[in-house]
């Protein structure tokens, strides 16, 4: 399967996942829920994300990932035409559900389908062009979604991105690639390398991160429009900009390490950076929330194009094993982020919502340090 190919299937698999959430303040209002409760269209989708992906490696390790992303985009297209077809709220978080059931098999058969056909420099790169095309999935998906509401009305963009994960899943070849040889028989047998310390910190510090991120990108449109009196959709959408800056950051991350003798202390580097625009948030103008917005997401992409390829070099397990385990922790972080900061926006307002996403992003580099003062134990 071309790279191409295969990047392109990822940015129609991201908009699924993201499109929902610069318009989460617009179904608030429509169906009349809090914005907490809005919040779990993010929630619902990504807590079997936090569960399954792991499930799934253990039970694609000897299946054709390729096979398994084919069907399971053509599920997501179906998916993508109910949810447009809902007319209440519980109808739409209980697709929601859904695709977050399907979503954990079309990401590890993706990253697991690299770590099968790559290793050395090639991993890192095409590992990094994935990470690019998630940014680019989540940036126009946001973007798109936001703005043709405004264009036409919001569930036209799920009608034409249905349209692209039907074309681009029947251009899929999937008997010209083969299922991984694997000789282990049990479950705990494929588990039992993701034991190593070092490894189990990285996770957990991967955890931290993406609890920060889903929780500033989920009220970000409430921030936006409570605390900075943004209320067009379209303009909540382009501050989204920010966000794809990252991509940028994730396509040089290669050369940035570069310039650092240990990996680990570069990610560490990369979470003081990402705490500190935490912390200066709550005192930003408009012009400079989303500066700090946009290092922010950049950061948020270094650390990951950098945490990936790195648990697929250090870990011994099969590459769907190590790479649905990294999605799990991730979207663990992405569970609880997209939720419980929330909570405490609509009690205490922004100062205290970026304070509870500061204090989980320092776990994450103590986490980075102690790897880094100890990295083989």
């Amino acid at each position: 399967m071309p790279v191409i190919h295969l990047l392109l299937c990822s940015v129609t698999i991201f908009f699924v996942l993201y499109a929902p959430q610069p318009l989460l303040a617009e179904f608030a209002e429509q169906f009349n829920v809090s914005a907490s409760d809005a919040g779990m269209l993010m929630s619902a989708t990504m807590l079997p994300l936090a569960i399954a992906p792991i499930c799934y490696g253990l039970l694609l390790a000897k299946s054709n990932p390729l096979r398994i992303l084919k069907w399971t985009m053509l599920l997501l297209a179906l998916s993508s035409l109910a949810f447009a077809s809902m007319t209440s709220f519980s109808g739409l978080l209980f697709t929601r559900l859904i695709q977050g059931l399907l979503l954990p098999a079309a990401l590890t058969a993706m990253t697991g389908y690299i770590g099968q056909q790559f290793s050395g420099s090639q991993l890192k790169r095409n590992m990094s062009l994935y990470i690019g095309s998630t940014i680019a999935g989540g940036y126009f998906g946001r973007t798109l979604a936001a703005n043709f509401t405004v264009w036409f009305e919001w569930q036209s963009f799920y009608y034409l991105n249905a349209l692209l994960l039907i074309v681009l899943a029947f251009s899929i070849r999937a008997s010209k690639n083969k299922p991984p040889i694997i000789h282990a028989t049990r479950f705990r047998d494929y588990l039992a390398p993701l034991k190593q310390s070092r490894l189990v910190r990285l996770y957990s510090s991967v955890f931290c991160m993406f609890f920060c991120f889903a929780g500033l990108l989920n009220f970000l449109p409430f921030i936006l429009k409570y605390d900075f009196n943004l209320t067009d959709p379209s303009k909540v959408g382009w501050v989204y900009t920010g966000y794809l800056v990252g991509a940028l950051g994730s396509i040089v991350t290669p050369w940035l390490q570069s310039k650092f003798h240990s990996t680990w202390r570069f990610l560490a580097v990369m979470f003081f950076i990402y705490a500190t625009t935490i912390a200066l948030l709550p005192v930003a103008s408009v012009f400079f929330f989303v500066v700090l917005f946009t290092l922010f997401c950049a950061c948020m992409f270094v650390i990951h194009s950098t945490a990936a390829p790195l648990a697929n070099s250090i870990s011994l397990a099969p590459a769907t094993v190590t790479n649905g385990a990294y999605v799990s922790f991730y979207y663990s972080g992405g569970v609880l982020g997209s939720y419980l900061p929330g909570l405490i926006y609509e009690q205490a307002g922004i100062a205290w919502f970026c304070a509870s996403l500061f204090i989980v992003c320092t776990v994450g580099l103590v986490l980075s340090l102690r790897n880094t003062v100890n990295p083989v134990r």
